[in-house]
């Protein structure tokens, strides 16, 4: 099933739904990034009027034009300070996490439903929708600026590292994030990662 349908001819229905997949994984993903950095008292991203469902709030226009271009992006940053935080850099690493962690609990719950055949005569559109959300999550997680694999790494090294590593993340990630979406290397970086995830979560 997993080969077929990603082999399969494209046609405007499939482009649409692809894309309504896209906004709706990147809807939840920034929606978490704003809840957590909520949860950790940071009341910012309220304030910005993030901490909504509704696409419009999280649409980023160079995310957009890759979508369009590349058929994967990203969504607005959201805007946290993380001085508000109680713990600064456990928090700052969960607010980075809960966006890509997000949309593999989606991805799980699409294919509950696409394993078990739980909604009859829906399985293309949720397949689409589950891999999406991971294709989504595995892409974040690169380690490359503006993406959330950076603020991870980030967090994770020492402060003067940190800093270091985010200087140049942030000169350079958007070159290093091209190379990546113009070649075959996001095959390997995020899109075998995601399509094997898949594979496992509905037995295929």
């Amino acid at each position: 099933m997993l080969d077929e349908l990603l082999s399969g001819q494209l046609s405007l229905l499939k482009v649409l739904v692809w894309l309504v997949g896209v906004a709706l994984a990147i809807t939840v993903h920034e929606f978490a990034h704003a809840k957590r950095a909520q949860l950790a008292g940071d009341p910012t991203p309220a304030q910005e009027g993030r901490v909504t469902l509704n696409p419009l709030a999280h649409l980023d226009p160079l995310g957009t034009l890759t979508l369009v271009l590349f058929g994967l992006g990203w969504g607005k940053p959201v805007p946290v300070n993380p001085s508000y935080f109680r713990r600064r850099r456990y928090d700052e690493l969960m607010v980075s996490l809960w966006g890509p962690l997000s949309n593999i609990l989606l991805a799980g719950l699409f294919a509950v439903l696409l394993r078990f055949r739980l909604v009859p005569g829906r399985e293309e559109l949720f397949f689409v929708f589950a891999l999406v959300n991971l294709l989504l999550a595995f892409f974040n997680l690169l380690p490359v600026a503006p993406l959330d694999g950076h603020h991870v790494v980030a967090a994770l090294l020492p402060p003067r590292r940190a800093h270091a590593y985010e200087q140049f993340s942030q000169r350079y990630g958007i070159i290093v994030l091209l190379v990546i979406l113009l070649t075959r290397a996001g095959s390997v970086l995020f899109v075998w990662p995601a399509t094997t995830l898949l594979s496992l979560m509905i037995g295929a």
